[in-house]
């Protein structure tokens, strides 16, 4: 009976020291934990940087997903630095939901 106690404890404690990945898990969870909305911000931001060439993008929101008719409406603000001037940019991508196809991108300067 001893015996059999002293082989199940060795053996807790053998386990008990293996190593655990938790961080590979985390990783691979980020990696691809990436919003829906972001091939729509990247695109955002590149319809910002060729409107505005010159320019620095210094701050990024997205404002949030609109459905209307059949598409959907991403909805972006960019803030803006140009020269010595800083502005907000909205940025709103239409596209159809089913195929991502783009329908328009309307860009609309804002003070605030």
């Amino acid at each position: 009976m001893k015996l059999i106690f002293k082989v199940i404890l060795c053996s807790l404690v053998i386990t008990s020291f293996q190593p655990i990945s938790i961080p590979n898990i985390q990783k691979a969870y980020a990696e691809n934990d990436a919003p829906a909305y972001a091939k729509w911000g990247r695109l955002a931001m590149k319809t910002a940087k060729e409107k505005y060439p010159n320019a620095e993008i210094i701050d990024y929101l997205h404002i949030g997903r609109e459905q209307k008719g059949k598409q959907v409406v991403e909805k972006f603000k960019l803030w803006i630095r140009e020269n010595d001037t800083e502005f907000g940019l909205l940025i709103f991508i239409e596209f159809d939901p089913k195929t991502n196809q783009v329908k328009t991108i309307e860009l609309k300067k804002s003070e605030h």
